[in-house]
């Protein structure tokens, strides 16, 4: 296993993180209107997916769907950006949509600059740039042992 294909997000409202996801660029054939049961964005290399949170819960154990408790699941989502101004208009557009910024953008102990907003599902996404990222014809980031 050395690839990962879809990322699925378990929302409370489809309709709320569907305009969430489309306002910050994601690009999906679905409305607001009416919501599929899953949602998938066409984005370069891994998919992204919005599918209910109790149905996923439910699809991942029948007996006993895990429950999704509050604070930090010690997981995020990067997003990499080409140009460092780039990272502030992402931090933005994120609360302008409904997002709350976690950690404003500032310069990083690895030499970057990043910053983090969460999502209306509470999902924690890093926004980063770095003068060395390197990216590859889809945008996505080029590591140097690879």
């Amino acid at each position: 296993m050395n690839r990962l294909n879809i990322i699925t997000l378990g929302v409370k409202n489809m309709k709320k993180s569907l305009h969430f996801y489309k306002s910050m660029g994601f690009k999906t054939s679905h409305t607001e209107d009416s919501p599929p049961d899953i949602i998938f964005f066409h984005n370069n290399g891994t998919k992204l997916a919005l599918y209910p949170i109790d149905a996923l819960a439910v699809d991942i154990s029948l007996a006993n769907p895990p429950k999704r408790t509050k604070g930090f699941s010690g997981i995020t989502i990067a997003y990499n950006v080409h140009v460092k101004d780039d990272v502030d208009a992402t931090l933005a557009a994120a609360e302008k949509h409904g997002g709350k910024i976690i950690k404003a953008a500032e310069q990083v102990f690895w030499g970057g600059y990043s910053g983090y907003f969460e999502d209306p599902d509470g999902y924690i996404f890093e926004v980063a740039y770095s003068e060395t990222f390197k990216f590859d014809k889809q945008g996505m980031l080029i590591f140097d042992d690879e």
